[in-house]
């Protein structure tokens, strides 16, 4: 079973005075249900709707809550018990009456907690789905992170070393754990299946059935039947595109216009399949996104795009993951674990660009700790051949950058060509998720 971080969120909303039901955000297969599970074994009493079933739908006929919270007992044949009781509503989308009777819960029955998730939530939220506002909170789950691998596949030792920031004597074999990482990704159920077997191929069949799953999924939220069909166009077409800035218009050979596309994306990005994570040319807070630039695709899982863009087979045995396609691979599996463990809805990632349009420095990532923003590369080479990063910091208010690398931890101090020395930390790729710890030791 994968020891998932998500639980210490919970856990803090389970401890906070004024609970809000929780409605848990995510893209299918995430781990959404199985997580609310576990959470559960910390309570007296577990009480599970799922509202596919229509005999669950129609409990929330009933309006009074006191009423309705004994007919669920009563449903789910648990006692009603002086403990503490978590109540999980699950595909809370085939239900509106439920999500209206959810404000509800929090002023009639504030000794209960309450969590609702759905798979088909997020393209239904502010289209079909309204939650009553301020009533409720959100959390995002993405994804495993690195170290959540670990401890899925039983090494939990290295998971320990990684977080403590104590790896310099195991670089190697982390890097070997890392380099599967990349081949697995973070989808619960590929590392489960890859915990038993240690075999990469063995996970081809669950891939091929999210896949199956997205496409099914398209009728049911594309607005109409050209937009199904762009839609799948981009679900077959697009992960070759991964970590590449975009244009929508002819996107992947097609004949489809900017319009059309950008509307697909959009959908599809409501769904949490991709991002569309666009520039800023700030090197300060506020963070502001220039949505006239092109936007890099980030799709949901680094896995998944090695094996629908079929380049698996140059991932195998490499020595240097920037090795592979032209360091995209290496690009993308950093996006991901600079979310992976951020359970606020809505946070995103950026990359930085000059002001002027024709200008060509690019920084990566942009990483937002505290009211400093971070420049983060992903490059192998000397410090010298950084020319973004030494043209961004020349103009940052603080003196320190990160590059991720295959390299062992060190912080090197750098001068740019306009003679601003600056702090550049050289994290491993296993440390990417621990950025804000490092980040808290240097600042």
């Amino acid at each position: 079973m994968i020891q998932r971080t998500a639980i210490q969120y919970l856990e803090n909303w389970r401890n906070s005075l004024d609970h809000k039901p929780l409605v848990l955000r995510g893209a299918r297969q995430v781990g959404k249900t199985t997580l609310v599970n576990q959470f559960a074994t910390g309570f007296d009493t577990y009480l599970y709707l799922n509202l596919d079933r229509r005999r669950d739908r129609n409990l929330f006929e009933e309006d009074d809550i006191p009423t309705l919270i004994d007919r669920i007992h009563i449903h789910c044949r648990k006692h009603k018990t002086e403990g503490k009781t978590l109540l999980f509503i699950d595909e809370i989308q085939n239900s509106p009456e439920a999500v209206r009777l959810l404000r509800y819960f929090r002023e009639e029955a504030p000794e209960l907690y309450v969590i609702a998730a759905g798979s088909l939530l997020e393209t239904l939220i502010d289209t079909h789905i309204s939650f009553p506002v301020g009533r409720v909170e959100y959390m995002a789950l993405r994804p495993c992170s690195f170290v959540e691998f670990l401890n899925g596949i039983g090494e939990e030792y290295d998971a320990q070393v990684v977080a403590d920031l104590s790896a310099d004597a195991i670089h190697d074999r982390l890097m070997n754990h890392f380099l599967n990482y990349v081949l697995v990704g973070g989808m619960p159920e590929a590392i489960v299946k890859y915990a038993e077997h240690r075999d990469i191929l063995a996970v081809n069949p669950i891939y091929s059935t999210f896949l199956n799953a997205y496409s099914d999924d398209v009728q049911k939220y594309a607005q109409n039947k050209t937009m199904a069909t762009v839609i799948r166009h981009i679900l077959k077409e697009g992960w070759t595109y991964a970590a590449e800035p975009l244009s929508f218009n002819n996107f992947a050979d097609s004949n489809y216009r900017s319009r059309e596309m950008g509307e697909a994306f959009r959908t599809i990005e409501r769904a949490l399949l991709l991002e569309l994570a666009y520039p800023v040319t700030t090197e300060q807070i506020p963070l502001m996104p220039n949505y006239r630039r092109k936007p890099k695709l980030l799709w949901l899982d680094t896995g998944l795009v090695n094996y629908y863009a079929g380049i698996r087979s140059e991932i195998f045995n490499v020595n240097d993951i920037m090795s592979v396609w032209k360091g995209r691979v290496a690009e993308h599996i950093v996006a991901q674990e600079l979310i992976a463990e951020n359970f606020e809805f809505g946070t995103r990632r950026n990359y930085w660009v000059r002001e002027k349009v024709d200008a060509s420095a690019e920084i990566d990532f942009v990483y937002r700790f505290g009211n400093k923003i971070i420049p983060v590369e992903v490059k192998s080479g000397t410090n010298s051949k950084l020319r973004s990063l030494h043209q961004f910091m020349d103009k940052a208010p603080h003196d320190i950058a990160v590059r991720v690398w295959t390299g062992k931890f060190s912080v090197d101090t750098v001068r740019t060509p306009s003679g601003k020395d600056f702090r550049l930390a050289n994290i491993p790729f296993y440390y990417v998720g621990q950025l804000d710890k490092i980040l808290s030791r240097l600042l």
